[in-house]
């Protein structure tokens, strides 16, 4: 690999290193500073969610980890094996649904590969169609099986649920951690999703200005529901990202003052 570009982990590493390690990266256009002297761990197998403002660096930072950018020669180690799901499905129109999972992958195994990891998504029934037969929940599956079928080191999600209707996101999100537990990869989810990012992750990171400016390890068991503590959470999270909490429902029969005076019960 060129030198410019991530390290990938060697075969020989030490087990109990971290999957991802980030060393005082910094990355400029022009004379904007994108990341400012960056840090960050994930370990092997650690679900890590990532939150940030629109032009934080989110994007900047996975391109990165992905090798879609160039680290500059930059202290950034990777494992050797990446894949990423974007919010678009990026299916390629004129291939089957099994030849788009299996795009890339070489020998006389491909195909088998390909309808296991679609099996394993739930679309074993959809092997042959053509991907805009698909519906939204449809293609991201086939995404994350094309993802999945090259057994990744690190999987990197940038925000692929943002466009998905909330009951097929909630599928989504069990699927992910279903398929997560079974192949282990370090996973770094990019949304902007104060609430799924709870839900899913081990760890959330706020990045912000270019820095990590906040850190919460969500120990939380799973299934997650919003109780005290979940919302504990999130209002930190929410004040980190510079927004005020929600506040609390008002009791029935109190009286709700509007900013033109009006007092309604």
């Amino acid at each position: 690999m060129p030198p410019s570009l991530a390290r990938p982990i060697p075969e020989t590493a030490d087990r109990d290193a971290p999957a991802v390690r980030v060393r005082n990266f910094t990355r400029r256009f022009g004379q904007t500073v994108v990341l400012n002297d960056l840090n960050i761990d994930i370990g092997r197998g650690e679900f890590v969610a990532l939150l940030g403002r629109s032009g934080s660096g989110k994007t900047t930072l996975l391109r990165t980890l992905a090798g879609l950018d160039s680290a500059g020669g930059q202290d950034v180690t990777t494992p050797a094996t990446r894949a990423v799901v974007f919010q678009d499905a990026r299916l390629l129109p004129w291939k089957r649904v099994w030849r788009n999972v299996a795009l890339g992958l070489s020998g006389a195994d491909a195909r088998a590969r390909a309808e296991a990891a679609l099996e394993e998504v739930g679309l074993g029934h959809r092997l042959e169609v053509w991907p805009s037969t698909l519906s939204g929940g449809e293609s991201q599956r086939a995404s994350l099986a094309r993802a999945l079928v090259r057994e990744p080191g690190l999987l990197l999600l940038d925000e692929p649920f943002a466009a998905l209707d909330a009951l097929t996101r909630i599928r989504m999100h069990d699927l992910v951690l279903s398929l997560w537990r079974k192949h282990a990869p370090a996973v770094l989810l990019v949304t902007h999703d104060v609430d799924e990012a709870i839900s899913l992750a081990d760890r959330v990171l706020v990045l912000d200005a270019g820095a990590i400016a906040a850190e919460e390890k969500i120990t939380l068991p799973r299934p997650r529901e919003s109780n005290a503590e979940f919302r504990a959470i999130r209002n930190r999270l929410l004040g980190h990202l510079g927004v005020e909490a929600p506040r609390a429902a008002p009791v029935e029969g109190a009286l709700i003052a509007f900013p033109s005076g009006e007092i309604v019960a």
